[in-house]
C-alpha cells in the first residue's frame, strides 16, 4: 500500500494538509503491534485533547441557543470513538496504517478502536507540527458532515440502567472486570454488571467502556421487562 511505502502524497490530498515532516505522520499511522517502531499512542493522547477543545468551541458557535446540557451532549456525540472511526473511514486512514501482519490479518485496518486512535493521532501530529489553528481547521473540515447534523445524544445504557435501579431505591450497579485477554494494544474485556437482588449480566468488548455498555444494555433490557409485569 502507498502508506506502507512511506509515500503519502495521496493521503495529503485526502487530508487537505501536507506534512513538512512526514515522520510525524508515519508515527501517527503506526499501530502498537509493530514492535520496535514509535507508535501513535502518545500522539493520540494529544489529539484527543485538541479534538475535545476544537469541538467544544465549534458547538458553542454553531448552536447559540443550546444550553450547557445540549452543548455537552452534541460534544459527546462528535468526540466519541464511533465518530472518530467514521471520520477515519472517510479519510481512508485504514489503507495507510502500518501494523504487524497478525493485526492486519485480524482485520485491524477496519477495526473501530484502531481507526479512532489513528484519527486522533493524526490530529495530534498536525497540532505538533503546525499548532492549534491548523489542527482546528483540519477538524472542522473532516467533521463537517457530522457537525452539521449532530443530534442531542440519547443517554447511554449505563446511565439508563443507573437511573432505572435508583428509581427503585437500589444502589448504583457494580461493574467488575472478569477477564482480559489479548495483547495490550488489542485486548478483549469481559465485564459483569451486578444489581443488588437482581443478579448479574456479562458482556465482552474491545475496551472496558464497550464491555460495560454491552453488559448494562443486557441488564437494562432484562430489568425493564421484569419490572413492567
Amino acid at each position: 500500500m502507498t502508506g506502507q511505502n512511506g509515500q503519502y502524497s495521496e493521503l495529503y490530498k485526502i487530508l487537505g494538509y501536507r506534512f513538512k515532516d512526514a515522520s510525524l505522520l508515519r508515527v501517527a499511522l503506526t499501530h502498537p503491534s509493530l514492535e520496535g517502531a514509535p507508535n501513535y499512542q502518545r500522539m493520540e493522547f494529544i489529539g484527543d485533547r485538541v479534538l475535545g477543545l476544537a469541538i467544544a468551541v465549534w458547538m458553542y458557535e454553531l448552536y447559540p441557543d443550546a444550553d450547557e446540557g445540549g452543548l455537552a451532549s452534541r460534544h459527546t456525540n462528535l468526540v466519541r470513538r464511533e465518530a472518530c472511526a467514521s471520520v477515519a473511514e472517510n479519510l481512508r486512514l485504514g489503507d495507510f496504517l502500518h501494523m504487524a501482519k497478525s493485526s492486519e490479518d485480524a482485520g485491524g485496518r477496519k477495526r473501530e478502536t484502531i481507526l479512532s486512535d489513528a484519527c486522533e493521532a493524526v490530529i495530534g501530529a498536525i497540532y505538533l507540527e503546525s499548532g492549534y489553528k491548523q489542527a482546528e481547521k483540519f477538524i472542522r473540515s473532516a467533521w463537517a458532515d457530522l457537525a452539521n447534523d449532530v443530534k442531542v445524544v440519547e443517554r447511554d445504557a449505563k446511565t439508563k440502567l443507573q437511573e432505572l435501579v435508583q428509581a427503585r431505591g437500589k444502589p448504583t450497579p457494580v461493574y467488575t472486570i472478569i477477564d482480559k485477554i489479548g495483547p495490550d494494544h488489542e485486548p478483549t474485556f469481559t465485564i459483569s454488571v451486578r444489581v443488588r437482588d437482581e443478579g448479574e449480566e456479562m458482556a465482552k468488548g474491545q475496551s472496558k467502556r464497550e464491555a460495560e455498555q454491552q453488559a448494562a444494555s443486557i441488564m437494562l433490557t432484562r430489568l425493564q421487562k421484569a419490572w413492567r409485569k
